[in-house]
């Protein structure tokens, strides 16, 4: 007989703030660009707000709850194709956390998105706006840099984001799995004994001193362009 299932934490309360709180950001940054003019102020410090955010997750990456660790959905090719076969190997819980699947998408964000911060650190608009890193690269970097950043980076994001709105909605209204739920609530229902992701005191303490040290660290950045 199968063990009922229970609510198991499965991502912790700041994996589930900073989901929410990136989703705005990008968004925010996407608009902000795309209006231009008095906007790019807000434009810079939603970049700024990424930056803090991805600064955080890659060190939640390491100390995180369970399932929001890297350790727990760093999935190779193998693993990919078992997941698509509908298969599991020994010790691997792909209904947990992150799917094979959805953990390169969230990989592939991450990585897009630090591309993004990092080339409009440098970029220069040759209107109004430097990054605040731009007298630190030489000009015609800068300005590859900033085509890149406007031109494929931008399209990029929007891509990737579309992707993981449409695996989303895959998710919830064909194979009846509901993702949005558990990163709101932060619990699943998942068979008793399922390990759970540590969400106490102890850990939400540990999670404030990441995001200020990163906004601090994002402060900072911002500060160079002062220079």
């Amino acid at each position: 007989m199968h063990e009922p299932a229970q609510p198991i934490r499965v991502w912790d309360l700041p994996t589930r703030l900073f989901h929410g709180l990136l989703a705005l950001s990008v968004l925010g940054a996407v608009v902000t660009a795309k209006v231009g003019g008095n906007a790019m102020v807000w434009h810079m410090r939603l970049g700024m707000a990424v930056l803090a955010l991805l600064a955080f997750r890659v060190v939640w990456g390491f100390v995180g709850g369970r399932w929001s660790r890297f350790a727990s959905f760093a999935y190779g090719p193998s693993a990919v194709l078992r997941h698509l076969k509908g298969q599991a190997g020994p010790g691997e819980r792909f209904d947990v956390g992150h799917s094979p699947l959805g953990a390169w998408s969230v990989f592939a964000l991450l990585f897009v998105l630090a591309a993004q911060v990092g080339t409009g650190l440098v970029a220069d608009d040759e209107i109004a706006n430097l990054g605040p890193l731009n007298r630190f690269v030489a000009s015609d970097t800068a300005l590859t840099l900033t085509w890149f950043h406007k031109a494929v980076g931008e399209k990029i994001v929007i891509g990737l984001v579309a992707l993981h709105l449409l695996a989303i909605a895959y998710h919830q209204l064909l194979r009846r799995r509901d993702l949005v739920g558990p990163m709101l609530r932060g619990d699943r229902l998942l068979p008793a004994g399922t390990p759970a992701s540590d969400d106490g005191p102890v850990r939400r303490i540990i999670a404030l001193g990441l995001i200020v040290a990163a906004v601090v660290l994002a402060r900072w950045v911002a500060s160079l362009g002062a220079g």
